[in-house]
């Protein structure tokens, strides 16, 4: 090898190790909030993204801790607060919003971002980047419920919340004035500020180690190489148009998710025409999150290798039409913007089928079934009690083309549930039961992940409302290839009643709510799965004996 060579080696090979250092510092700046953060939400379920951004605000790395729901939202948001505040940052700054449209597609979400500066006269070589799910942020609460987004808490406009160093002190007196939990969410503002800082700390550590001035030149060597490759993947497929559709329970009425997607000149492209319009209630998605969650299906399937970063997004392009439901334009409500948004990568795979048939799976529970409980009751002083409470719970995936699906896990959103002995030491709660739920895996060559049987009950002298935003009620998960769909999910209560899957609901004192989670559906004909498989999920309890020999009777000749 000659030494120009050697040289150019030398080069990439440095890079390299940046590039896995910034890896390392944006998985501590994620760490550092989920250690400091006050919600359940992000310290036990991991309901975050975190990153960093050159200074044109374009995603260099993202933390594998967090959902692809905020990392690919807010790789897009950091570019509204660049144009926002271009020639306007001082050292000590840090910025704020939670606007849907600018952030993550609900208000819930608080998107935090910290410019970088170095130098002796301080210049602005980048951002840190991060979010999190607060427990509350005032109006209805966190449910569908709301006819539009001004019923469901406060928006916070792109802002400072650091100005020099100094707190805003009067977005923290309106978030106090107007949160039902105050300690937990301004707390967890605090906590974004800090893992942020983080972030820029390790950073500039590492310039100072390797003797960088900015991040130019890494941020384009990164940009280059995983754009090239993503575009590789996409020139090498088979050009064509290819479409799917999913109905699914929606609020007022069903919903019919529909895409079409197409590889062409290095690109992909995914079109929602078709889709239904919007809801009256808080169902809608933002485009962003659509993005987001249609990027992240795309990008698993087609390049799942190459980092996540705004090159490797770049060669996917997302459209919907404006007015429907997964491009909900403001002020509609958008509060559980999740329940439709987790349900596109399953729609999005569907159409993907004929490019990777070995590797799509049948269609899964999707949706997370999130629980908000306000729990209310009275103290021995007799003064009231109030609890503001979420928990995140799960159904099973699609079985896939080689193997079953997996049961009780978040996909596609990745976070994890509370554990039942947390979730009863912060508040008035009793989990009663958390198990499997047999026979909801959708039968198959390969069987779909089971769903669970959860109930929750109250302290005595307590009652609860539940704001219920569940799908996969009226129309379950479907398989593929011959599979059964799973057994659609229920909501009711210990007596028998049953409830609704979405809007605001009383649980009285001495009730239980009782929740049966959606399966995921089959893969390839029932017929063909071996005898062993099925006696194996007999003797797990995963399938009754009763619903085996329905759905397997070869098993038992």
């Amino acid at each position: 090898m000659n030494v120009s060579k050697k040289g150019a080696t030398a080069i990439r090979v440095r890079e390299q190790i940046m590039w896995n250092r910034l890896i390392a510092v944006v998985e501590e700046q994620a760490v550092t909030l989920v250690r400091t953060a006050f919600c359940t939400s992000v310290r036990e379920a991991g309901d975050l993204s975190a990153g960093v951004f050159d200074a044109q605000g374009r995603m260099i790395a993202q933390a594998v801790t967090g959902t692809p729901g905020h990392v690919n939202s807010m790789a897009e948001s950091v570019g509204h607060f660049v144009a926002r505040f271009s020639g306007k940052l001082s050292p000590g700054d840090v910025l704020v919003t939670n606007d849907p449209w600018m952030g993550t597609g609900h208000l819930h979400d608080i998107t935090m971002v910290t410019p970088v500066f170095r130098g002796a006269t301080p210049r602005l070589i980048g951002f840190f980047a991060s979010t999190a799910h607060v427990v509350d942020i005032g109006g209805r609460g966190f449910g569908p419920d709301a006819g539009e987004v001004y019923e469901e808490g406060i928006c916070v406009p792109l802002m400072k919340f650091h100005k020099g160093g100094e707190v805003n002190e009067d977005l923290i007196e309106i978030l106090r004035s107007n949160v039902r939990e105050r300690d937990q969410v301004i707390g967890d503002f605090h906590s974004l500020v800090a893992c942020n800082d983080t972030g820029r700390r390790r950073l500039e550590a590492m310039m100072d180690e390797f003797g960088l001035d900015d991040l130019q030149e890494l941020a384009e060597f990164i940009f280059e190489h995983s754009e090239r490759a993503t575009r590789e993947r996409l020139a090498a497929l088979p050009a064509g148009s290819h479409a799917y559709e999913m109905r699914v329970d929606g609020y007022e009425q069903p919903i019919d998710l529909r895409v079409s997607v197409q590889a062409r000149d290095g690109a992909m492209y995914a079109d929602f025409s078709g889709t239904s319009g919007p809801s009256r209630y808080g169902i809608n998605v933002p485009l962003t999150y659509t993005k987001a969650y249609a990027c992240y299906a795309l990008k698993c399937a087609l390049a799942p290798d190459i980092p996540n970063n705004w090159a490797s997004l770049k060669p996917f392009e997302i459209t919907a039409p404006e007015g429907c439901i997964l491009n909900a334009p403001r002020p509609a409500p958008v509060a559980v913007r999740h329940v439709l948004g987790h349900l596109i990568p399953d729609v999005v795979l569907g159409a993907l089928q004929s490019y990777r048939p070995d590797l799509i799976p049948a269609e899964g529970a999707s949706a997370l079934w999130n629980l908000q409980m306000r729990f209310t009751g009275v103290r021995p002083d007799n003064s009231q009690s109030r609890h503001e409470m979420l928990i995140f719970n799960t159904g099973g995936t699609g079985a896939r083309p080689a193997s079953d699906g997996l049961s009780a896990t978040a996909f596609p959103s990745g976070v994890h549930t509370m554990s039942s002995e947390v979730t009863e030491s912060i508040g008035p709660i009793i989990v009663w039961r958390k198990e499997l739920r047999p026979d909801s895996g959708g039968a198959g060559k390969w069987r779909g992940g089971l769903g669970q049987r959860i109930e929750i009950g109250a302290h005595d002298g307590y009652h609860f409302t539940l704001n219920a935003m569940f799908d996969r009620v009226a129309y379950p998960a479907r398989g593929h290839e011959g599979g059964g769909s799973g057994a659609a999910g229920m909501v009711g209560m210990d007596d028998g009643a049953v409830m609704q899957a979405k809007g605001t609901q009383l649980i009285p004192e001495g009730r239980r709510l009782v929740l049966d989670l959606p399966g995921g559906g089959g893969y390839g004909a029932p017929a063909t799965r071996p005898a062993a498989l099925v006696q194996r999920d007999v003797r797990d309890g995963y399938i009754s004996e009763a619903q085996a020999r329905r759905d397997y009777p070869h098993a038992f000749e």
